[in-house]
């Protein structure tokens, strides 16, 4: 009877820890606008949902029950996030402004792939460089460790675009040098 209890408790976390995933990364694609992909997730999520809720509400009685859904839950939350972080859907927008206006940030981000439109900027004290990167978000911490390697006092600041339209980005980049510095970097 204690098996089958064990039994019963993992079966429970473990339905919870994948449906809560599946939610989250439902909840991406939907934030994504990839509605078709969301909807597929969506149909495997509420079935795993429907089947861990009908174990928990067929043994009410039994806290344990009721204990291991809520770890379940709890764990799917970090799972899901986990396995966004792996997808990294999407591009990222960073905003650089640079300490020092004579370093040569915008031609090395160039260089390694990056999409930069810069320009002058006066701050609080005196001369900066303002710069604007767009990047796959799979690249994105690259970016800051390439940013950081540039420039240690570069104030960053980082958000997700909803459009992209036209621009050298999206005629020309499209990741392809990014992909080669990224592959550098690993071999490294």
């Amino acid at each position: 009877m204690l098996e089958n209890g064990i039994v019963m408790l993992a079966i429970i976390l473990s339905v919870n820890i994948v449906y809560v995933s599946l939610l989250t990364v439902r909840m991406i694609f939907t934030l994504k606008g990839k509605k078709y992909i969301a909807a597929s997730v969506g149909v495997f999520e509420i079935t795993v949902y429907t089947i861990g809720l009908g174990l928990v509400l067929e043994n009410l009685d039994q806290i344990q029950n009721l204990i291991a859904y809520a770890l379940g839950f709890g764990i799917g939350v970090i799972s899901g996030m986990k396995i966004e972080e792996k997808l990294a859907i999407g591009y990222i927008t960073v905003n650089v402004i640079s300490s020092n206006p004579d370093i040569p940030f915008t031609e090395t981000l160039r260089e390694k792939g990056y999409g930069v439109t810069s320009w002058y900027a006066y701050g609080m004290e005196g001369d900066r460089l303002a710069i604007q990167v767009l990047t796959p978000r799979k690249y994105e911490i690259m970016l800051y460790e390439t940013i950081k390697e540039i420039d240690p006092k570069a104030f960053i600041i980082a958000y997700e675009p909803r459009q992209i339209f036209g621009g050298f980005w999206v005629k020309k980049v499209r990741g392809s040098k990014l992909r080669r510095e990224e592959e550098k970097i690993q071999s490294e």
